[in-house]
């Protein structure tokens, strides 16, 4: 009877609720205060945050008053795409959901007047933000002695790690840059300038996003108003929040304890971002009455995976203790491959990858993961041999290529006529301009505000009216840069905009780059995302937020008959699964990287980035371990070193294994006769330590 009646209950179960297990349920139904999940590697973690939308939706909270922040733009729009279809999209059509740094920008844009800040802001990407400084450190004539100055994105990378830590700058150079500790008083120099300069440019760069939220909640009267806009707030990838985005959370709680976060302490690999595991294992001290709940069913892997996973992260001393099981079948025991060096290696990968397409498995369900993105170079080198075509994870972002920075900075021009970096880049396109001709364009201008400039006086209509004079053929470039900016200044969509700058950038591009066509045709590409928004400062905004990774972002798919190996940093990695994966490098110094071993905590982030490649497998893992390396420097009477077997894969995880060893790795077995005299000599020794 009682089972029936279960039954019916399921079957008159909200769909959102189906297929959920029983700990997954727990999460999603979760009532009242704050609640942490513990989601393993593949426990569908994705699932159960859509459905805790549905189910708050279902029960009657309204969408926009649900907080949704992830760490990528798409990330959320899956999640609210899943919710959407559960409960029906027009009901989830409003819930706030994107990363950290768009939500505050959103914010911003509408509270931000508490903290002095007009709404035309533009944001600065982080190369951006780098060049700014460099202008600042020429401008104020630091880093021209002998001595070793660092780069501006040195400088870039100081700053944000300076901010998002919450230590103070001699701490930080100490810590993790001590070749420049000497200079930091040049360096705090350098960074106040920066925060005046952006103060009155009216732009932000990605850490002031996070900054200003924070400030807006703890020391405006808008607190108020910002805090009680949102009855629950989710957070995923809760392991890689920084100092700052915790602050954020505790202070848009402090008068609502609605919060779910979840998260895997055991995949916290980004502390190079300022990111601290210890936001996550300090949650429940954080939120008094915590409900913890643990997601330890696996989706993806095979349980011979999951064992080794399990025992390599068995070894951490503080974590959250959970046993990922499988209901999977198939694979075979995760392989530990010994080989002789890396060539020995890297052939032997592109064997196994050969191999395993043969027995059905397609290129683009496999993976070859690494350390650092330099650890390939050999493995790309055979494989470009024998035609195995292959995609590498990383590299230059496509709104970082240059001819792409420079349309945005024609529209941030547009967007904030104050925007001195972008004016700076702009004017140098023109022939014949250089740094000290732009900067006298831009005193013309008056780009720069101060007291002596014309109330509400606008640059870019400065530029329009009264063009400055400068010598031909620049004229004739910046005289069309004028009617290309007039022909912007009205209501026309951003996709007409850049349509429009694209037509001025075309000639000038024929005379300044290389590969002209291929350039204009990104900007094609870019007038493709255009196309999707109403206002260029949204538009702006999302390219410095969430920029794709490439033209191929934007393409869509490959065609169906396109196969392509996958190679990656495990950093790149995360968030993936392939059903085949080779982790190459296997070798202390390697993993963990010998630049990561210098205290406890560095070292166990390189236990966790192990675990985080182990994971990414759902059927087949192979793990190759190079004997041999060879070292390319002058000097040496033997070129090679001899490598010892990462210190994550112990005893009793080895065990766990299928080895093999490649030709030319085994121990040589010497003769019998070798070893006679040796029992005289422990005699002889014996009888010299007699007391």
């Amino acid at each position: 009877m009682l089972e029936r009646m279960f039954d019916s209950a399921l079957d008159t179960a909200p769909s959102y609720r189906a297929g959920l297990n029983p700990q997954q349920r727990a999460a999603v139904e979760h009532g009242e205060g704050p609640l942490l999940v513990i989601a393993g590697a593949g426990t569908g973690k994705t699932k159960t945050l859509a459905a805790r939308v549905a189910h708050l939706v279902d029960g009657g909270v309204a969408s926009e008053r649900i907080l949704l922040l992830t760490f990528t733009r798409r990330a959320a729009q899956e999640m609210l795409e899943r919710a959407g279809r559960l409960t029906g999209a027009t009901r989830t059509g409003r819930v706030w959901g994107g990363t950290f740094h768009s939500v505050g920008n959103r914010l911003l844009r509408t509270f931000g007047h508490a903290l002095g800040l007009p709404p035309n802001f533009t944001v600065m990407d982080q190369s951006d933000s780098a060049d700014l400084m460099n202008l600042l450190r020429n401008e104020l004539e630091l880093g021209r002695g002998r001595k070793r100055f660092p780069k501006k994105e040195t400088l870039a990378t100081i700053y944000s790690r300076v901010v998002n830590s919450r230590t103070k700058l001699p701490d930080v150079l100490d810590a993790d840059f001590p070749w420049c500790s000497e200079e930091a008083e040049a360096i705090a120099t350098i960074f106040t300038a920066y925060t005046a300069r952006k103060r009155e440019q009216a732009v932000l760069d990605f850490d002031d996003l996070l900054l200003y939220w924070h400030a807006l909640l703890v020391h405006t009267k808008a607190r108020a108003e910002v805090g009680s806009m949102f009855e629950h707030v989710l957070v995923d990838e809760y392991q890689d929040t920084n100092g700052v985005q915790a602050d954020i959370l505790r202070a848009l709680r402090a008068d609502n304890s609605n919060i779910m976060a979840v998260g895997d302490d055991a995949q916290s690999i980004y502390s190079f971002r300022s990111a601290t595991v210890r936001n996550i294992l300090d949650f429940p001290k954080h939120f008094s009455d915590t409900t913890i709940v643990k997601l330890e069913e696996n989706y993806r892997s095979t349980q011979p995976i999951l064992d080794v996973s399990n025992a390599v992260i068995a070894g951490a001393p503080r974590r959250y203790e959970k046993d990922l099981w499988s209901q999977r079948t198939g694979g075979g025991r995760p392989q530990l491959v010994t080989c002789l060096d890396e060539a020995q290696q890297s052939d032997e990968v592109c064997k196994q990858v050969l191999d395993a397409r043969e027995r059905g498995t397609n290129l683009k369900q496999q993976a070859v993961l690494f350390r650092t993105g330099h650890h390939s170079a050999h493995l790309e080198i055979e494989l470009t041999r024998r035609n195995i075509p292959f995609v590498k994870f990383g590299g230059l972002k496509f709104v970082e290529a240059a001819h792409v920075k420079d349309v945005v900075a024609l529209l941030r021009i547009l967007e904030n006529p104050h925007d001195e970096l972008a004016w700076f880049r702009i004017l140098q396109l023109i022939e014949g301009v250089g740094p000290a001709t732009a900067s006298r364009i831009m005193e013309h201008l008056e780009v720069r505000r101060s007291g002596s400039a014309t109330p509400d006086a606008s640059p870019v209509r400065r530029l329009i009216e009264q063009p400055p004079p400068i010598p031909q053929p620049g004229r004739t470039e910046l005289e069309a840069l004028a009617e290309a900016c007039a022909d912007c200044l009205g209501d026309a969509p951003p996709a007409v905009q850049v349509e429009r700058l694209r037509r001025w950038c075309e000639p000038v591009f024929v005379r300044v780059y290389d590969n002209p066509a291929v350039r204009v045709a990104d900007l094609v590409q870019l007038e493709r995302i255009a196309s999707g928004y109403n206002t260029r400062g949204r538009f702006i905004a999302d390219l410095a937020l969430d920029p794709p990774n490439s033209t191929g972002d934007l393409a869509g798919p490959p065609l169906l008959d396109e196969d392509y190996l996958n190679l990656s940093t495990i950093h790149s990695a995360k968030g993936c699964e392939w059903d085949v994966v080779h982790v190459i490098h296997a070798a202390d110094g390697m993993i963990p990287s010998d630049m990561s071993t210098g205290d406890e905590a560095q070292i166990e982030e390189e236990r966790r980035l192990f675990y985080v490649a182990l994971t990414r497998a759902k059927v087949d893992l192979c793990v190759y371990f190079p004997l041999r390396y060879y070292h390319r420097r002058m000097g040496l009477d033997d070129p090679h070193s001899y490598a010892q077997l990462t210190r994550f894969v112990t005893d009793g995880v080895r065990a766990l294994f299928d080895e093999r060893s490649l030709e030319g790795t085994e121990e040589p077995e010497l003769p019998a006769k070798e070893y006679e005299g040796v029992e005289a000599i422990t005699d002889f020794l014996a009888d010299l330590f007699e007391v």
